[in-house]
């Protein structure tokens, strides 16, 4: 399935005390991760969302391996796990600049009509992109 990569610069005001990435963190760097794997097929979320459709994480599972501390460049991995249905699944890895694996993590997000407030299937436009 189609995986795209970017890199992040660890800001200061994304660690904690002990001067590491704050664990909730990890799904901003997740969301960047999977708007740009989208961007990057012609997809945006802000005209699916004009287009009455959002999506919504309902999963996200996160496996923290090794921290990432202030001024890191790390890179998150974006891959599509399964062709999407009403649902859309992405795996990711976050690795360092030395290529070692930090995180692990699954996200399922779901095609919301937001008209009705219930599920969809994936616009045409998002099945054509991915192929």
């Amino acid at each position: 399935m189609k995986i795209d990569e970017i890199q992040i610069r660890v800001r200061y005001g994304e660690t904690d005390q002990m001067g590491v990435v704050y664990h909730g963190n990890y799904a901003l760097y997740l969301e960047m991760g999977r708007i740009e794997w989208l961007r990057k097929l012609g997809v945006s979320y802000k005209k699916m969302e004009a287009d009455g459709i959002m999506l919504p994480v309902v999963s996200l599972h996160v496996n923290y391996k090794k921290p990432a501390g202030y001024d890191d460049l790390i890179n998150v991995k974006t891959q599509l796990k399964n062709k999407p249905t009403a649902k859309i699944e992405f795996e990711y890895e976050i690795t360092n600049e030395n290529g070692e694996v930090l995180t692990t993590a699954s996200t399922t997000l779901v095609f919301v009509d937001m008209k009705t407030n219930r599920p969809t299937r994936a616009p045409e436009y998002i099945l054509d992109a991915i192929g």
